[in-house]
């Protein structure tokens, strides 16, 4: 069967190609049919690349091809058995094509005219009237992770240039690490999630809290690995989230009220427009007086 398909996508396949080389638009031929509807060769260009290969492309049309006939049969089996109102989707066109131009015409007004500059003041403002909503539900770091092969690992030296945080020392790290090292990941001066950390560690680390109240400095070993973790700082879970760890959530946050704020003035704008220039009437339900 697979090689049906197979041949009859590859005499497909070079009726298209040949077809696509031929600039005659009435040459276009049909490819497959479904009652009235028709699916035509420039159908088919259109979604082919020259970045395939030959089997892909093949596939790639018997698909399309399929799914095409599907839907189109579906269509018709629709179109069969609704009776006219139902097949009446004015009301529903409409309401989409309103609610389309709306939200493009709105935020055309929010990339023009909203103002996106979230100050650092605003933001600690926020933090500091807010911080209870900051508290952590995991635990966080600042560390220096290490993953060396056992066989070129010297603990000692490893250890020394872990300890050496100047920006000189990070080089120098970072310089070792590139020549020996599996794996490694500085990061002393932004928080990550210790999760993350740990899942690089050889051992299955149940108390988090434990671990990283135990010692700042920590060695690890495997049969093929030796593995440093050097913790500079950690808050815990249930400790307030550091304003920096929580900041692009509180910009974006501060945006999102800004945005509601702004297009609900937007909103009274255009009604107090209309009101001014006599765009609309409102009705009297029960006299149909103004």
């Amino acid at each position: 069967m697979f090689k049906e398909i197979l041949k009859y996508g590859l005499i497909l396949l070079v009726l298209v190609f040949a077809g696509a080389c031929s600039s005659d638009k009435s040459e276009d031929k049909a490819v497959a049919k479904v009652g009235d509807k028709v699916l035509y060769q420039s159908n088919i260009n259109e979604i082919l690349t020259n970045n395939g290969s030959k089997e892909d492309s093949i596939l790639l049309v018997n698909d399309y091809i399929n799914k095409w006939v599907k839907q189109e049969l579906l269509i018709q089996k629709a179109d069969e058995n609704l009776s006219p109102e139902q097949k009446d989707v004015s009301k529903e066109l409409e309401a989409y094509r309103n609610s389309l131009i709306i939200y493009k015409y709105k935020n055309e007004l929010i990339k023009q005219r909203m103002d996106t500059l979230v100050m650092s003041s605003e933001i600690e403002e926020y933090y500091n009237k807010h911080n209870v909503d900051f508290n952590l539900n995991r635990c966080i770091v600042k560390a220096i992770f290490v993953k060396i092969p056992a066989d070129l690992a010297n603990p000692q030296h490893v250890k020394d240039l872990v300890s050496d945080t100047s920006e000189e020392g990070l080089s120098e790290l970072r310089e070792y690490c590139s020549q020996y090292a599996k794996k490694v990941d500085i990061s002393i001066e932004k928080w990550m999630d210790f999760k993350v950390l740990k899942n690089n560690f050889p051992i299955d680390v149940t108390d988090p809290e434990k671990f990283l109240k135990t010692s700042d400095l920590q060695e690890l070993n495997d049969s093929n690995y030796y593995y440093l973790v050097s913790i500079h700082d950690y808050k815990l879970t249930n400790d307030l989230a550091p304003i920096e760890f929580v900041e692009n959530n509180i910009k974006n946050l501060l945006l999102n009220q800004r945005k509601i704020k702004f297009l609900k003035e937007i909103e009274e704008n255009v009604y107090t427009e209309g009101l001014r220039k006599n765009k609309f009437r409102i009705y009297n339900k029960k006299t149909n007086e103004n």
